[in-house]
């Protein structure tokens, strides 16, 4: 099972280092996004510093994982909107 857990990771790595999106149905994506290089200051000695550019890997959740993890079924009444004007 580890093979195999180990292979489906390579896969996902691989396309994140060619800057590709991963989609996970029902679980969320993964994007490589590029940041520009900026000024910044070291706290230490106050002196303007430029802090290079890099790409930084984000997650966003799906809307079913955010549900199941807030213990929210997608049959349940509170998933659906809701059309009472008293809330």
């Amino acid at each position: 099972m580890t093979d195999v857990v180990e292979a489906t990771f390579d896969i996902i790595k691989g396309c994140l280092e060619r800057g590709e999106k991963v989609k996970i149905s029902g679980f969320g994506n993964f994007v490589v996004n590029t940041k520009r290089p900026r000024k910044g200051r070291n706290p230490q000695t106050g002196d303007e510093i430029i802090i290079v550019g890099r790409k930084v890997l984000t997650f966003k959740a799906s809307q079913i994982m955010k549900k199941s993890l807030n213990g929210i079924s997608s049959s349940s009444p509170e998933s659906a909107p809701s059309s009472s004007a008293s809330e």
